[in-house]
């Protein structure tokens, strides 16, 4: 993956891939909720394992029924081609 910063056109382009999306500051968002917080803890382990392969690695924060997930590529400066390839990983989960 070339990680390269996507154009606003780009951008808005791909968001259409990957329903729920956001953006904010230059950082890719979606919050996910759940049933309790073992099933919030499964779903940031499952990330974590896809994350790992792909040795780019998003902010999460979780808690009881929910997990937010953000992603952006802090060497490039904003969102790439990545990150969007990681939240659409995140969507297969």
């Amino acid at each position: 993956m070339e990680r390269r910063l996507l154009t606003a056109p780009e951008l808005k382009a791909a968001l259409k891939t990957i329903p729920g999306w956001s953006t904010k500051r230059s950082v890719l968002r979606k919050r996910f909720e759940f049933e309790d917080f073992d099933a919030s803890y499964g779903f940031v382990k499952r990330i974590a394992k896809i994350a790992n392969r792909a040795d780019h690695h998003p902010d999460i924060t979780f808690g009881w029924g929910y997990a937010e997930i953000a992603l952006s590529t802090h060497d490039r400066g904003g969102i790439t081609d990545a990150d969007i390839a990681m939240a659409q990983r995140i969507e297969l989960i």
